[in-house]
C-alpha cells in the first residue's frame, strides 16, 4: 500500500481472479513479528495478502530506516528488482498469502491469465510508487498524514454508527519512515486533526474518524 490519493484501490479482479481461477498453492501463514524475505534474496516467489498486514523495509546507508509500503488484503508484495528483493518484508499483523511463482510474471507459466493479471499489478504498483514519491514533495506534514489515514479508511475502515473506526497496527515511527517525517510530527498532526474534531484516538492503534469529507479535503489540499 502507497499514499496516493484516496481513489487507489488494490484491483478486486486480479484477487477474483487468483481466488477463484488459478491452481493455487497452500497459502501460506505467518506470525506477527516473523519475516516473509530480506533484501538481497534471490525471488522466486510474489504473494497476494489475503488476511494481515505485511511492512516493506529498507535500510539507507547512513543507518536510516526507509518504510517503503505496507501489504494489506489484496495487495501484492515480492515483486523483483533485477531477480532480487529490493526490501524487507516483515509481519505487523499475523497474515496469510497465497504464493504465485515468480515464472508466472515472467509468462513462463501456462496460465496466460494470471501472467496479465500480475503484470498489470506490477505497473500499478509502479505508478502508485511515482504518485507516493509526489506527494511527499508537495504535501505539508499535516496533509501527509491525512492522506495516509484516508487511504486506511478506503482499504480497511469499518463503519461504526455515523463514523469510521480504522484500526492502525503500525507504530507512529512507521507511519513517520513512510512519509518522510518524524515521530513527534506525525503525533502533532494527529493531535491537530484531533483538536479540529476531524479524528478521535481511541487508543494508539485506533482512530475513528468523525468528519471524513474535512479529512478528505485536508488530504487533497497539497495535490493540485
Amino acid at each position: 500500500m502507497y499514499v496516493t490519493i484516496p481513489t487507489f484501490y488494490a484491483d478486486k479482479s486480479l484477487v477474483s481472479h487468483f481466488t477463484n481461477n488459478t491452481k493455487r498453492l497452500p497459502e501460506a501463514r505467518l506470525k506477527t513479528g516473523s519475516y516473509l524475505y530480506f533484501e538481497g534474496d534471490e525471488v522466486e516467489w510474489v504473494y497476494l495478502v489475503t488476511s494481515g498486514v505485511l511492512r516493506l523495509t529498507r535500510l539507507l546507508d547512513d543507518g536510516r530506516r526507509q518504510v517503503i509500503a505496507f501489504g494489506y488484503p489484496g495487495d501484492i508484495v515480492g515483486f523483483p528488482a533485477n531477480g532480487r528483493h529490493n526490501a524487507d518484508c516483515d509481519v505487523l499483523v499475523d497474515a496469510t498469502l497465497q504464493p504465485y511463482r515468480l515464472a508466472c510474471l515472467e509468462g513462463c507459466c501456462s496460465d496466460l491469465k494470471t501472467h496479465q493479471q500480475l503484470l498489470q499489478a506490477a505497473l500499478r504498483e509502479i505508478s502508485a510508487m511515482q504518485d507516493h514519491f509526489m506527494m511527499l514533495g508537495r504535501k505539508s506534514a499535516i496533509e501527509k498524514v491525512a492522506s495516509f489515514l484516508c487511504v486506511l479508511t478506503d482499504r480497511v475502515g469499518e463503519q461504526v454508527g455515523r463514523f469510521v473506526q480504522v484500526e492502525v497496527p503500525m507504530m507512529r515511527s512507521d507511519i513517520a519512515d513512510f512519509l518522510g517525517l518524524t515521530k513527534e510530527t506525525v503525533s502533532r498532526s494527529l493531535t491537530q486533526m484531533r483538536e479540529d474534531g476531524i479524528i478521535v484516538i481511541d487508543n494508539i492503534h485506533t482512530i475513528i474518524i468523525l468528519r471524513p469529507t474535512a479529512l478528505l479535503d485536508l488530504s487533497l489540499t497539497g495535490a493540485d
